[in-house]
């Protein structure tokens, strides 16, 4: 599963990458008023560190522009950064007010890091924070009272509570949003567009592991007669059924969707066409000898479908449900209630 991409970065790219321009345009705007006062006031060694923050962050704005490593650039930029932050709070020349920036630590560090990376950074960052302000006001009885301290740890925990809070919420309500558009609302199974997605990341995965990934189309048969019969509720009972037949059958790496109306596929991963003729003959006696019971009625289907093999039968979702669908059309004229497999690598060579 390591050729995996999270959905969430993925989702989270665009926003995080105008955040991070913000804070790089920013960042060169308080770098050269605050270089250009650290100089007039003798502070050099800061003034150059931001002098050089200023410059650092023009060079990533433009690294930024096109790149695929988003993340790589936001940590490459924001140690630095705040290393150049808690470095200004060591200086003995710096005022006091310097300490007011280690506020900004835990907003920037969730809004481009996210949630666990976020907060890691942001604890790091503050506690080192925490340390210099004391070991720099230790001799300063004004400084050192409790009820400042107490205000400004508790404004310090208060941010960075809530923006963890906020970044927590913001994952938990995308992922569910994620899920909603990923899924078929009746069965609970997935949508196309999910079986397209997880199609694609298989497919790089056996390209680099050489391994095996099928498809079965499967088509509940005169399912038609179920709603005609029994009325369309009944028939949604029914491809409940079926979902939950199909769980029950299926490992958890499988993925198995709802096409639209009666029609389901399967996506197997690590499974060549041989051992997806098994799983798909499972399948099909567990829906045919499993039947429905609705209002005293016992509704008994049976489904009938067709396999295929990346590679063998091609090398796109779109040809692998093709050439299956066409497997899936002769399980029908057939009689019904059967698979037909895919052709086997030697069949197929034998055959072009």
């Amino acid at each position: 599963m390591d050729s995996y991409k999270d959905p969430l970065k993925e989702l989270a790219r665009p926003y995080r990458k105008a955040v991070l321009k913000a804070l790089l345009v920013l960042c060169v705007i308080g770098a050269t008023l605050f270089s250009a006062m650290n100089l007039m006031r003798g502070s050099y060694p800061l003034a150059f560190v931001e002098i050089a923050m200023g410059i650092y962050s023009i060079i990533v704005y433009r690294a930024i522009r096109n790149t695929r490593h988003l993340e790589r650039w936001i940590i490459a930029y924001l140690i630095p950064f705040f290393t150049a932050m808690v470095f200004a709070m060591a200086t003995p020349r710096a005022t006091s007010a310097v300490h007011a920036w280690v506020l900004l630590i835990p907003i920037i560090s969730h809004l481009l890091m996210g949630r666990r990376l976020g907060l890691a950074v942001s604890v790091f960052y503050m506690g080192i924070a925490a340390v210099i302000f004391v070991y720099r006001h230790l001799d300063q009885p004004d400084m050192m009272q409790a009820l400042p301290i107490t205000n400004i740890a508790v404004i310090s925990l208060c941010i960075l509570v809530f923006s963890h809070v906020y970044e927590v919420t913001r994952e938990t309500s995308e992922r569910q949003l994620m899920k909603l558009a990923q899924t078929d609302p009746l069965t609970g199974l997935a949508n196309r567009a999910r079986l397209s997605d997880v199609f694609e990341q298989e497919k790089q995965r056996a390209r680099r592991y050489s391994s095996p990934v099928s498809v079965l189309i499967l088509d509940l048969d005169h399912f038609k007669d179920v709603n005609d019969n029994h009325g369309h509720e009944t028939g949604d009972l029914t491809l409940q059924h079926v979902a939950r037949i199909f769980r029950e059958c299926l490992r958890a790496t499988d993925v198995a969707a709802r096409l639209g109306g009666e029609e389901f596929g399967i996506l197997l991963s690590n499974t060549n066409s041989r051992q997806a003729m098994e799983v798909a003959e499972k399948i099909r006696i567990a829906v045919a000898s499993t039947p429905l019971t609705v209002a005293n009625n016992v509704i008994r289907v049976t489904l009938s479908g067709g396999v295929a093999e990346l590679g063998t039968d091609g090398d796109t979702l779109r040809e692998l449900v093709r050439e299956a669908d066409i497997r899936l059309y002769k399980a029908k004229e057939d009689g019904r209630n059967r698979i037909i497999p895919a052709l086997s690598p030697s069949t197929a060579t034998a055959n072009t």
